[in-house]
């Protein structure tokens, strides 16, 4: 795997990038995402261990009775708050919280450079994570991933559900979960915060909650190092600005809610919390966000022109995500009288579903643009294709997850039974064109975790530094 999109470092920036690098290549090998058993049992090892440097205390329950508990480590003037688990499909950052941990309570000079009292969650959605330890041992491929995955409808998303007023919306549904975050950052009032995300497939890219021009040739230095793209294919959303190549804005409930308007969507239907970096910007944080993917792909840096136009390539995103909620719609449709257990899954298929005609709609909108006739790079093209290949194997395994479970309750219904069967053998086409088309080489866990490591770390210093003025 080659990054070759981004330029060398200054030579001012290469003694600080050097040493994140070295850290960042040193984290051990891993063969596998922990569970939340075990990183529970993981953390309270770590405070067992060094009780002089690090208490483990609870800051909350999750809504199935869950302890949720923060390591804090360190006795600096500022503080810093990191948390994993805030997207329960996305396990890298329980393994970077933890390494993070483990070497802030062993390397006293690490730990005393910063300044800093670290506050560390290693998983704040226990109860959506274990829906996703199935696919946690592999084998990496997009089919173990897709039939064992897990993803909770927005206004069950830690992330995305922080109190949120603008315009016509208005949300204050805060989970347990969110609620012990909203506690621990007005507690703490921290100069810097990790929210750990990854993506999928492609590349890293990051997000920050405000310009950080110092920051940009830092974040690229560790992925350079390990051998991992920058992701220019164009931030997940199409209103969010970009800072530097693969380094983006956060993104924000107003910015989403303007956009759904712009484009004839109804924003208080799909419009739901804020985020934690929204809160947390009442106490002058900054935040940032490192989005590392499972597997890398060659063309999600390619800057090079490609053979469709940029319209061309919204019309393709739009007809994958049509295909996808043409198959799902029909499936949801069918089985819909005969459905008895209210999984998760099922109660976040009602509202990804339904939800896909409208990113269907905006696509289309925007490919009318006269703007959006240039030619599209092949980035661009790539991310396309692969969005709707994600959606398929995501969405598509969690409807079988849903009907897998009326199946185990003796519910075996001749239309559930046959649209299972159906979309069984859907399910198995669409995984092998993602494993096919679009599919990327895994990459190994401990480069993952190296570089949001060393973007925590970079992020962390700079913050210190603005708080000393």
């Amino acid at each position: 795997m080659q990054e070759n999109a981004t330029s060398a470092p200054p030579k001012e920036l290469r003694r600080l990038d050097l040493d994140l690098v070295a850290l960042a290549s040193d984290v051990p090998d891993f063969d596998h995402f922990p569970t939340v058993d075990e990183l529970t049992a993981a953390f309270q090892r770590l405070a067992d261990d060094h009780p002089d440097v690090a208490t483990l205390h609870r800051v909350g329950t999750s809504r199935l009775g869950d302890p949720l508990t923060c390591l804090t480590i360190g006795a600096g003037e500022n503080d810093a708050v990191v948390f994993a688990g805030p997207h329960p499909n996305e396990p890298i950052g329980g393994l970077t919280a933890l390494h993070l941990a483990t070497i802030l309570c062993q390397d006293e000079a690490l730990r005393s450079s910063f300044g800093l009292r670290w506050h560390v969650i290693g998983c704040i959605d226990p109860d959506g994570s274990r829906l996703n330890e199935g696919w946690f041992n592999g084998p990496m491929t997009r089919g173990h991933y897709g039939r064992h995955f897990y993803r909770p409808a927005p206004d069950e998303q830690v992330e995305w559900t922080f109190p949120f007023v603008y315009k016509d919306a208005y949300f204050d549904r805060v989970m347990p979960e969110t609620l012990a975050l909203m506690r621990l950052i007005d507690d703490t009032k921290p100069v810097f915060m990790s929210s750990l995300h990854n993506g999928e497939n492609g590349g890293v890219f990051y997000y920050l909650s405000r310009p950080t021009p110092e920051l940009y040739e830092h974040l690229y230095v560790t992925p350079r190092a390990l051998g991992i793209p920058i992701d220019t294919s164009k931030p997940e959303v199409p209103y969010v600005a970009e800072f530097s190549p693969g380094v983006y804005e956060v993104i924000r409930g107003e910015d989403t809610y303007d956009f759904l308007q712009s484009v004839g969507n109804d924003p208080t239907d799909r419009v739901g919390g804020g985020a934690s970096w929204s809160y947390a910007e009442r106490w002058g944080t900054l935040t940032i966000v490192t989005e590392v993917p499972y597997w890398a792909h060659r063309d999600a840096n390619d800057e090079s022109p490609s053979d469709l136009t940029y319209a061309d390539v919204l019309r393709r995103r739009a007809s994958g995500l049509e295909e996808v909620h043409r198959v799902l719609g029909g499936v949801l449709d069918t089985v819909q009288r005969d459905l008895t257990v209210d999984s998760p899954y099922l109660s976040a298929l009602k509202w990804f579903v339904p939800g896909l005609p409208g990113h269907v709609a905006a696509d289309r909108t925007r490919a009318d643009d006269p703007e959006n006739a240039r030619s599209a790079t092949v980035a661009e093209r790539f991310h396309a294709i692969d969005v709707g290949r994600m959606f398929a194997v995501r969405y598509g395994g969690m409807l079988l997850a849903a009907l897998s479970a009326e199946l185990a309750a003796g519910n075996r219904t001749p239309r559930i039974r046959a649209q299972f069967a159906h979309l069984s053998e859907v399910f198995e086409t669409w995984t092998e064109i993602a494993e096919g088309e679009t599919a990327g080489e895994p990459i190994p866990i401990r480069h993952l975790v190296g570089v949001q490591l060393a973007a925590i770390l970079a992020g962390a210093r700079q913050a210190v530094a603005e708080a000393k003025g």
